[in-house]
């Protein structure tokens, strides 16, 4: 079954670079499987990305927008300008994994803002 694709996907630079600093990690930690296993991650962006065109707000709520802490607040604005560079009216997290994406999204349009492991306080933001 094909689904139909309406929404473009595309990823932000700061995306890319978490993705590159995942490989470094997945190199430090083992680098005889570092290459299958980013290969793996990004087969399953790239589903994720299937679904995402056809349905944008698929992923949950941004859980750290609740954050009520100055310290979670200060992470958050960070976080908040990506979103706010996208133009895009809605901030969904999509789990892959053990990764979580943070993306913005509007019916016709997503940008992947940022990927981090699930164990990860924080989402990785190139200043």
């Amino acid at each position: 079954m094909t689904l139909p694709a309406s929404a473009r996907v595309e990823a932000a630079p700061n995306f890319l670079s978490n993705l590159d600093a995942v490989h470094r990690f997945f190199a430090l930690q083992d680098a005889n499987s570092a290459d299958a296993r980013l290969s793996k991650l990004k087969s399953e962006l790239r589903e994720m990305t299937t679904i995402l065109r056809w349905s944008p707000g698929s992923g949950r709520s941004a859980r750290f927008l609740a954050s009520k802490s100055a310290q979670a607040r200060l992470r958050t604005d960070t976080v908040l300008q990506l979103a706010r560079q996208a133009s895009l009216p809605f901030l969904r997290e999509y789990v892959v994994g053990q990764h979580i994406v943070l993306y913005a999204h509007s019916d016709l349009e997503v940008v992947l803002l940022a990927l981090k492991h699930q164990r990860q306080l924080t989402y990785g933001v190139e200043r």
